[in-house]
């Protein structure tokens, strides 16, 4: 039998005339060029409405984030250790966002301008003076992310080691802060967010967002599981320069979406450096419903499955302190002096007090003074959402103008007459009460009383480190003064890693 000749290999296939593989490549280039030009086109239309609006602060919040942002991404190019990536790729996200929650504020107000514009037309003219409630101050605390892991993993200890490094993101309208960085493993029961965010210029209808953020790590085995092991790996990497280009200390895991976090918009693309890339693992959104003057816990929706290498097994809850101080209850509404007429008693006779509305009471004061120093009022008026206020303007010449502050006790209902100085202060005086009444029916349980916001510290400024230094002095580990459980979930963002990588994005956009 005749045997067939060996089938040659078959050369590589062409497409007009060039290799598939270079043809592929060419396009690719050619796709993020023109994302490149999209964003671009982009930021000079943003630029034209901040132009148009005259609003140069945001202009230059957007302009000082773009300038972090492409500092960040040659800083992450430029990592030799990963512990130093993790900071520059958490830096990225966060200017990214915060380009993004601009943009969007910048199309917000042009549209309102718009509108605006629109309103003055006489056929369009609605009512001239709309009410608005006051602004207060949203604050989210011990943000505590429970995790669910399998018997053989947590107590037995057995099985590949996961580990991930997690951060929050929280956003309310054009502000967004950030949490430390936690490095996650299966020693861990929670991820434990203890710092306090504060945002403080939200509306009773504010949204906020609650994202967190994770990059898978690998090799966990080799980089030790103990914050010990973490700091001996570190002491010996801040001495060597940070400046030279290296190769990307990981890469993304496998089937990972591409960009830093795979869902980056169209308007602004993720850029394509090589090294850690965080990806969103779940998010949650609070509202006015869900404060509380207390912990309590919300749902939160997974984003990720389990295939991902940055998963991690969240139980789909969250618990946190979310609590809320309008102005109106924290800050003085109205002040001035009033005349406490007695009943059955002529105007003139009444006692001239100085009354303070500030949240739920009326405090009078016998001078100023008393109120500057923080003393005990003569009387305390309540002002609920039950208390009824009339005016009780009087016909004649010279007859005093004045409000009726109604309140219900049990059965008995109890009003207090106070009399201003002119018909003029008690216009004025009216107008604080109906606006207070407004605001408190708009802040709802947040008015009941005045709820506790803890004040977070202040961040420490960036401070070039010696390049000689080490890491194992300047961490928590264990021994007889720091407690192990004082150990666990590591926060990177308190280290000298976070200090070094936010003084280099600080020396970057400060030299430019």
């Amino acid at each position: 039998m005749r045997e067939n000749p060996s089938t040659p290999p078959s050369p590589p296939r062409i497409t007009g005339g060039v290799p598939m593989e270079v043809a592929g490549k060419g396009q690719r280039l050619q796709m993020q060029e023109k994302l490149r030009i999209l964003e671009d086109l982009n930021m000079l239309y943003i630029r034209q409405i901040a132009i148009s609006l005259q609003d140069t602060e945001i202009q230059r919040k957007m302009e000082r984030e773009l300038r972090m942002r492409d500092g960040a991404c040659k800083l992450l190019a430029a990592c030799s250790r990963r512990e130093q990536a993790l900071e520059a790729a958490k830096s990225l996200q966060l200017c990214s966002r915060r380009v993004l929650a601009y943009m969007a504020e910048l199309q917000r107000r042009n549209e309102a301008e718009l509108l605006r514009r629109a309103a003055r037309r006489p056929s369009d003219a609605g009512p001239a003076d709309e009410r608005l409630p006051c602004r207060g101050t949203v604050c989210v605390s011990d943000l505590r992310i429970p995790l669910m892991w399998k018997d053989t993993e947590y107590f037995r200890n057995k099985g590949e080691l996961h580990r991930c490094a997690v951060f929050c993101l929280l956003q309310l309208g054009a502000e967004i802060y950030d949490t430390p960085m936690v490095l996650v493993d299966r020693t861990l029961t929670d991820i434990c967010f203890e710092s306090a965010v504060l945002f403080s210029e939200a509306g009773p209808d504010f949204e906020l967002k609650v994202e967190l953020y994770s990059a898978g790590l690998s090799g966990g085995a080799a980089q030790g599981s103990t914050p010990r092991k973490l700091a001996t790996r570190l002491s010996t990497s801040l001495g060597r320069s940070s400046g030279k280009r290296v190769r990307a200390a990981m890469d993304g895991g496998p089937g990972s979406p591409p960009g830093n976090g795979g869902t980056g918009p169209l308007l602004l693309p993720a850029p394509s450096v090589p090294g850690p890339k965080f990806h969103l693992l779940a998010h949650a959104v609070l509202s006015l419903a869900e404060v509380q003057d207390g912990f309590r816990t919300h749902d939160l929706s997974i984003a990720s499955s389990e295939e991902s290498s940055f998963w991690l097994p969240l139980y789909g809850s969250m618990c946190c302190r979310l609590a809320a101080q309008p102005r109106c209850m924290a800050t003085p509404v109205r002040s001035g002096f009033l005349r406490l007429q007695q009943p059955g008693t002529e105007a003139q006779s009444g006692t001239r007090l100085y009354c303070v509305l500030r949240g739920t009471d009326l405090l009078c004061y016998r001078d100023p003074g008393e109120a500057e120093a923080g003393l005990q009022p003569a009387l305390t008026i309540a002002v609920n959402k039950e208390t009824r206020i009339r005016a009780t303007e009087r016909e004649g010449r010279g007859q005093p103008h004045g409000m009726a502050v109604t309140n219900r006790f049990g059965g008995e209902e109890v009003t207090h007459t106070l009399l201003a100085e002119s018909r003029a202060e008690a216009q004025r005086w009216m107008e604080a009460f109906w606006q207070h009444f407004y605001d408190m029916s708009q802040w709802k349980q947040c008015c009941d009383e005045l709820m506790k916001i803890e004040v977070p510290p202040p961040r420490r400024p960036p401070a070039m480190l010696p390049r000689q230094g080490s890491l194992y002095h300047e961490m928590a580990l264990p021994g007889p003064a720091v407690p192990p459980s004082a150990c666990e979930g590591l926060l990177l963002q308190d280290n000298a890693v976070a200090e070094e990588i936010r003084a280099l994005l600080s020396s970057y956009y400060s030299d430019r």
